[in-house]
């Protein structure tokens, strides 16, 4: 049965059955979580044999220089022909840096915003206004930058190849739209990765604005739920070969492989972008953290030694992103009150419930004792016009705590639903509709 076809007295003979389970949920005061995407104890500990990392005498790299002194602002050149070999891109055009890339990102956009960048005719903050694309569901953290600087956020919907780049040709015409946020691969929530047709689309656009950017946050390039890995696109190549080679800003980091406060974060661009990022970055310091940087290339190895960390990764994620979608299936499938991805990577599952219930599912949550990520969190400024999407973080809690808390998310997203159906069907209006992806 459809919840949307069921008659008055079967949904509120559904309502008083649903009561009844949450009820009982409420009485096991339960104290989980499932907000942040967050390492769990157990892959933390993959990392543990970096704290003795490179080691008493080992300091020097290849080019006789000392990992323990001043400079080296672009980072070592063992651990940035590592990464690139991982990436597939060349090492010269990568510069790895301390532990977040985020700090890059905001570093990147906070310059742009003070002096202009490379290609820019003044610094955006002398634009009347800054314009930035965002495909929702998007990344939080992203979204708080921008809005952090002023700058008016525009959704485009993020499809399961990629952003919407109908919508995003008609925006960069606009010479005010000055970038774009995207998590090409396993993206965050949702777990969409960009094809290569819509990247391709992506670097060869036209754009009003000289000055135009992608943040390419490859957060997820080796973040499989699986024992495949996703093929990774060399974007700053491809937007070379299309004639825009500055198109792009692409970061990655290890902060989810190794230790997640103490990783490698890296940026990867055009040697002009370099040069500019280079001329800032000399005068805010003298180099990054280079022995820990050289702690992570005895720790690895080679590309293979990352690969096989990641392997063991995905055997402790694996299962619990199994356990949410088939808890979800099992208890909602068929009733048509929410609908899910299904990842094979990265960190998130995304859930578009009844339209105007995703609140009251948090609110549910929260009084059941299961912290869930506020709902809208995956649109700018927290706003989602719909009320429906909320973001899933099963990888923090042990397997058995993930299971408990998933039942019980459930149970709250079906008695959101009943409720508002029935309010609806009060009016003597058709059933609640279920979000639609």
């Amino acid at each position: 049965m459809k919840l949307t076809e069921a008659n008055t007295d079967r949904l509120l003979a559904l309502k008083d059955e649903v009561t009844a389970s949450y009820g009982e949920l409420k009485a096991r005061n339960l104290s989980l979580n499932l907000t942040r995407g967050k390492p769990s104890s157990e892959q933390l500990d993959l990392g543990e044999s970096l704290l003795a990392l490179p080691g008493e005498g080992d300091h020097t790299l290849a080019d006789g220089s000392d990992v323990r002194n001043y400079g080296g602002g672009d980072g070592i050149r063992e651990i940035r022909e590592l990464w690139a070999d991982v990436l597939g891109i060349p090492a010269d055009l990568v510069i790895a840096g301390d532990s977040s890339s985020l700090n890059i990102m905001f570093d990147l956009i906070s310059w742009s915003h003070t002096f202009g960048n490379n290609d820019s005719e003044r610094p955006w903050s002398a634009e009347e206004k800054v314009r930035w694309i965002c495909p929702v569901p998007g990344y939080d953290r992203h979204f708080s930058i921008t809005e952090t600087f002023g700058y008016e956020m525009v959704t485009v919907p993020m499809n399961e190849d990629g952003p919407d780049m109908d919508a995003v040709r008609e925006l960069v015409k606009d010479p005010l739209v000055k970038g774009m946020w995207i998590v090409p691969v396993f993206s965050n929530p949702t777990g969409f990765t960009v094809s290569a047709e819509v990247a391709r689309e992506l670097a060869a656009m036209e754009t009003a604005a000289p000055d135009f950017r992608v943040v390419w946050d490859n957060a997820y390039a080796v973040h499989t739920l699986t024992d495949e890995f996703p093929e990774i696109l060399d974007i700053v190549g491809l937007a070379a070969e299309e004639g825009n080679p500055n198109r792009f800003w692409a970061m990655s980091s290890t902060s989810k492989i190794t230790l997640a406060g103490a990783g490698v974060a890296f940026l990867n661009t055009s040697e002009e972008n370099l040069a500019w990022y280079r001329r800032i970055a000399g005068v805010r310091g003298i180099g990054p953290n280079k022995v820990n940087q050289l702690a992570h290339v005895r720790y690895f190895g080679d590309a293979d030694g990352v690969r096989s960390v990641m392997r063991k990764h995905a055997g402790i994620l694996g299962p619990k992103f199994r356990a949410v979608t088939e808890i979800l299936e099992r208890r909602l499938g068929g009733l048509g009150v929410a609908e899910w991805t299904r990842p094979e990577g990265g960190y998130f599952i995304s859930v578009d419930v009844v339209d105007g219930t995703a609140r009251r599912v948090v609110e549910l949550a929260k009084d059941a004792g299961i912290a869930l990520t506020a709902a809208g969190s995956a649109f700018p400024l927290k706003n989602d016009p719909n009320d429906r999407n909320l973001r899933l973080a099963p990888s923090l809690p042990p397997q058995e705590e993930v299971e408990v808390a998933m039942d019980g998310v459930a149970t709250c997203m079906l008695l959101a639903a009943v409720e508002a159906a029935e309010a609806v069907g009060a009016t003597g209006s058709a059933a609640a509709q279920p979000a639609s992806k």
